[in-house]
């Protein structure tokens, strides 16, 4: 899964190509094809495995539901150390190059995408009612906005340890519309 996972986030789905991964996976060609039908196959299992892998890492801090800051402050840190490793730019790779498109891929990424947003946009929602996060744009416009700022950071700042998780941080601070934290000064 890893090799594919590799290949579309450096050559995207239309790049991709099966021998490419056969080889960096150790398999043959054949063997490829004898576990998964095509590239369209193999792709949505890839976009499946990232978004569990995701949600291994980094979204199981979306359940602490007694700090809604806190826990899209640990989010944010936790995305970016996760974003250090190129697979996890799948699902960023295939929104972008299929967005708009009827393709069974590109919905696979916006639904994953969406579940995503779904889940910010509660936390956002949670923080405005316990007066945590302050009057603003509608939860779901803040929780796209946070996304956004996510992967403009990870993506800007990849392989600049550790300024990509205090960068992500501060930029999640900024749009919620709080004041930086003072723990989160430091570069670490």
């Amino acid at each position: 899964m890893k090799a594919a996972a590799q290949e579309i986030s450096r050559h995207g789905y239309s790049d991709m190509v099966l021998e490419r991964v056969a080889k960096d996976a150790g398999y043959t060609r054949g063997a490829l094809y004898h576990l998964f039908a095509g590239k369209e196959e193999l792709a949505l299992a890839v976009v499946e495995w990232v978004g569990t892998s995701w949600y291994d890492e980094v979204g199981l801090l979306l359940d602490k539901e007694d700090d809604p800051v806190g826990t899209l402050i640990a989010v944010a840190r936790e995305n970016a150390v996760y974003f250090r490793h190129d697979v996890a730019r799948v699902l960023t790779r295939l929104r972008t190059e299929l967005f708009g498109l009827d393709h069974p891929v590109g919905r696979t990424a916006e639904e994953a995408f969406a579940h995503m947003v779904a889940d910010i946009t509660r936390l956002v929602a949670q923080g405005r009612v316990t007066g945590a996060i302050p009057p603003g744009p509608p939860p779901r416009v803040l929780a796209l906005a946070y996304l956004g700022s996510m992967e403009g950071v990870v993506d800007q700042l990849a392989g600049q340890t550790p300024f990509d998780a205090m960068c992500a941080e501060r930029a999640t601070l900024g749009v919620l519309g709080l004041a930086p934290r003072p723990d989160s000064a430091g570069t670490g």
